[in-house]
């Protein structure tokens, strides 16, 4: 199992570029919580902390799409690494200024926001080259990346809180911004980013949105999204009746081991079949497995069922990934990806602000039930768009790997 991802990580390249990716989009990943520590430590309160934090996700919501969209356009160096820069300027300016000014405050996070990298796309869109164009090893690698993901997501919140331990918050904004800085240089400093290039586009204003089966996935993937931000409030709720603060840690624990095992397994093995299919399959286990969650039970028994809550998470995000791939538009393979993390991102928003008056009115399990709801809108979502995402997108080449397509009465490699 773990034998496959070693000898990928043994691949030239590949593992100064998932590491540097991960290191790149450490800001990100810390953003929320390194944001809300630093307002409070101002002496903001927590509505103002909130509403940052949420100008933040929003802004990135709406730089990673335009962003991806410049990638493949001009290229991974000539605009990630500037956006990497001016992102941690943002967060510098809200260090240096404080929130004394809210409205400098806002105007610092979403300047931030906006202009952070699209690392993560970018690193999807590398893959194929990096490894060859083996259909079966770049899959493999999606399935890594979820799980790479999770682990960042698992140790970016330690890393603030020790480094707010160590420093301040505002030292912890300037750090983390300062690694993610020197994370996206090595990215674009190596071969394959310096070499890559996005095949040639069809001039349109919608861009990859002009796919109706990447639109059908971005819905699925906005109500997964939901469910996993309304966990997240839910857990709060459950933690505050069973113990407080430790029993959530143990929740939010336990939902990242279980993605992170199931994201192991499923890479562990190559699988036969249209991922379309498969998709709807694991975002099916993915609803049913939320279910059991509205139970609450104890806390050993609730954390077991978090961990089962996670186990196909990391499993539909890789499979995601490669249904992003067979359907994006040639040419807009960056910021297809950047799209789903856009979808994805909001609607953990959603999610998040609906739990809130879930657990108000219906208690902990109505929290939970909004997960069950989410859960269940993503396989609605894929099943009611059956037809569109059995339709790939013409001529289509593993993945993001960047080659024009064959001609259609052309066997490839003979063109």
């Amino acid at each position: 199992m773990a034998a496959g991802y070693a000898e990928l990580l043994r691949t030239r390249h590949a593992a100064r570029l998932l590491v540097g990716t991960l290191i790149g989009r450490l800001p990100n990943g810390t953003a929320p919580i390194a944001i809300v520590l630093f307002t409070r430590a101002e002496g903001g309160s927590y509505s103002l902390a909130g509403a940052l934090a949420a100008a933040y996700g929003v802004a990135n919501a709406v730089g990673q799409p335009l962003l991806g969209r410049a990638v493949d356009l001009y290229g991974q160096p000539r605009v990630q690494l500037p956006a990497a820069l001016v992102s941690a300027l943002g967060m510098v300016w809200l260090a240096l200024s404080g929130t004394g000014s809210v409205a400098v405050a806002y105007a610092a996070v979403v300047v931030a926001g906006l202009f952070t990298p699209p690392l993560e796309g970018g690193l999807r869109a590398l893959w194929p080259s990096v490894l060859g164009g083996r259909e079966e090893r770049v899959h493999q690698a999606y399935a890594m990346d979820a799980v790479a993901q999770e682990v960042m997501f698992t140790v970016g919140p330690l890393l603030v809180t020790l480094f707010v331990a160590v420093w301040s918050p505002a030292g912890a904004l300037l750090a983390l911004n300062a690694i993610g800085v020197l994370g996206a240089l090595s990215v674009v400093v190596s071969e394959p980013s310096r070499a890559w290039r996005s095949a040639p586009r069809e001039a349109h204003w919608l861009g990859a949105l002009r796919s109706r089966g990447l639109l059908a996935l971005l819905g699925a993937f906005f109500f997964v999204g939901t469910a996993l931000g309304s966990i997240t409030v839910a857990g709060v709720a459950y933690a505050d009746d069973h113990g407080g603060q430790a029993v959530y840690g143990w929740l939010m624990a336990a939902l990242g081991l279980g993605a992170l095992v199931g994201g192991v397994v499923y890479g562990a093995r190559q699988w036969a079949g249209a991922p379309e299919r498969r998709l709807r399959l694991l975002v099916a286990l993915l609803a049913v497995c939320y279910l059991p969650l509205m139970l609450v039970p104890g806390p050993v028994a609730m954390t077991a069922l978090a961990a089962l809550a996670g186990v196909f998470l990391a499993p539909a995000i890789a499979c995601a990934f490669i249904v992003v791939d067979r359907h994006a538009p040639a040419g807009t393979v960056t910021e297809a990806f950047s799209w789903l993390v856009t979808f994805f991102g909001v609607g953990a928003a959603i999610g998040t602000a609906a739990a809130g008056p879930a657990v108000e009115l219906g208690g902990t399990a109505a929290g939970f039930g909004v997960a069950s709801v989410g859960g269940a809108a993503a396989l609605l979502v894929l099943m009611a768009t059956q037809r569109v995402l059995a339709v790939v997108a013409p001529g289509r080449a593993v993945a993001g790997s960047g080659a024009a397509p064959a001609p259609a009465d052309v066997p490839a490699g003979q063109g």
